[in-house]
């Protein structure tokens, strides 16, 4: 197995060749990247628990194709998201499957830019079989071409819902087609030390912001630190501040049918108490600064996601998980490229893809990894019941707002995103940060329409 990232500017040059090959390059389309959770925010650095191959049985919990079962010479490649310690305990899952599947070679890779290499790769008949991303991509990349939609391959709703919890299984349907199989659910909440956040400081309804804006200023003015660190505020990082604008009513920034929700009273006001936190914060937000002030004891809590516990965990912090708002919920899921089809590699492709989505290579991760399983039996199972970094994350998804898989999604991150951060810095009163981003938006839709 090998395991690497890729650089763009590589990538453009062996797919623009090969285009040329075939009679002259394609222009990539321009997107604009959302602020996901797994694409914004650096990997910990802490040391997870190695994760362990303990028998073949997650291998073949799933029924293996004849492609894969009959030892056919196969190399798949899979670009993903997952980096540090997360991807340790996955890339061992995926050498597992090699183990149990001789002749079948997985390569994982990371492209710098993964967007804008598909857009150049695909078309040449480069770059992956398997596409490790959120779902919120999945409507963009469906109109592109360049996934398939798995019902042509044998994926039925009916397996579809009784193997994924029903957030995850929305998560992954567009147009009444199904286009992954997902792997875990995401959502940020308040992770914070609970020998510095007594009870007096501590949220208890997370729909009340102001009741969160007077423990904050009461905190500063006893302690002298920030009580809260999120590397939204300040930022252009729509996902990190998503729980405060739809935690104040706003339904999504924007909808399936590409109406956006920015100019109105919900999410004004949700602006005006980014503008009033901004008062008594960090002058500085940023994953890094965040991991680090909460291990020093410079603030009472960081507004983040499971991504963050292995390095809180190696910190020894005495760590609790509150709910606050309602957060975007993510579904990172495993999207089957074009390029499976094309080279005839679908069947092993989909079936490591049902592997690695299945409820026993999740439930291995996920005790690793401290991640929600989107297979029920995995989030069901009593191992994984009991995580508190699972069951803390998990009643904070239960209150959000899941990631729609419409096109219109990529319009949303930029527009939002620099308008929370100009009403942070002051840049611009809420009213018209607001206004500018709805505008943005109507722009951006109008364009894909």
């Amino acid at each position: 197995m090998k395991s690497h990232k890729l650089a763009f500017g590589s990538l453009f040059v062996a797919a623009s060749m090969a285009l040329a090959a075939c009679g002259g390059a394609a222009t990539p389309a321009a997107t604009t990247a959302p602020t996901t959770a797994p694409e914004a925010t650096a990997a910990p650095e802490a040391t997870a628990p190695e994760a362990t191959a303990t028998t073949e049985t997650a291998a073949e919990a799933t029924a293996t194709t004849g492609t894969a079962a009959g030892g056919t010479e196969a190399k798949i490649t899979i670009w993903h998201q997952w980096d540090g310690k997360y991807l340790d305990a996955i890339t061992a899952v995926f050498k597992d499957y090699e183990a149990s599947h001789p002749g079948v070679t997985i390569d994982l890779s990371k492209p710098e830019d993964v967007a804008n290499a598909l857009n150049v790769a695909i078309p040449g008949g480069e770059g992956p079989d398997i596409i490790g991303w959120a779902n919120d991509k999945i409507g963009e990349q469906a109109l592109k071409g360049n996934i398939v939609a798995l019902d042509d391959l044998g994926i039925t709703n009916d397996f579809l819902s009784s193997t994924y919890e029903p957030a995850a299984v929305n998560g992954v349907m567009w147009q009444n087609k199904i286009w992954a199989l997902p792997e875990t659910q995401e959502a940020v909440a308040l992770v914070y030390n609970k020998d510095i956040v007594t009870e007096k400081y501590l949220p208890t309804d997370p729909t009340n912001f102001q009741d969160l804006l007077d423990k904050a200023t009461a905190f500063q003015k006893d302690t002298g630190n920030a009580l809260v660190c999120n590397q939204g505020f300040g930022a252009n990082d729509a996902y990190h501040v998503a729980p405060i604008y739809f935690g104040f009513g706003v339904p999504s920034y924007v909808d399936e049918e590409g109406k956006a929700y920015l100019d109105t009273p919900e999410a004004v006001k949700a602006a005006t108490w980014l503008a009033d936190m901004s008062k008594v914060s960090l002058k500085e937000n940023s994953y890094d600064i965040c991991a680090a002030a909460l291990k020093e004891g410079k603030i009472g809590m960081w507004w983040t996601g499971p991504w963050a516990i292995a390095g809180i965990e190696e910190g020894k912090i005495n760590y609790g998980i509150q709910a606050m708002g309602k957060p975007f919920v993510g579904i990172k899921t495993m999207m089957l490229s074009k390029n499976a089809v094309d080279r005839g590699n679908q069947e092993v492709a989909l079936d490591i893809i049902k592997y690695y989505t299945s409820a026993e290579v999740q439930k291995k991760l996920s005790l690793v990894n401290k991640t929600i399983p989107a297979a029920t039996a995995a989030v069901k199972d009593p191992e994984v019941a009991k995580l508190p970094a699972v069951v803390g994350f998990a009643a904070s998804a239960n209150l959000g707002v899941p990631m729609s898989p419409s096109p219109y999604s990529s319009a949303q991150w930029d527009p939002v995103g620099k308008a929370s951060q100009a009403v942070w810095t002051g840049a611009q009163q809420p009213e018209a940060a607001m206004a500018d981003a709805q505008k943005a938006i109507d722009d951006a839709v109008a364009q894909m329409k």
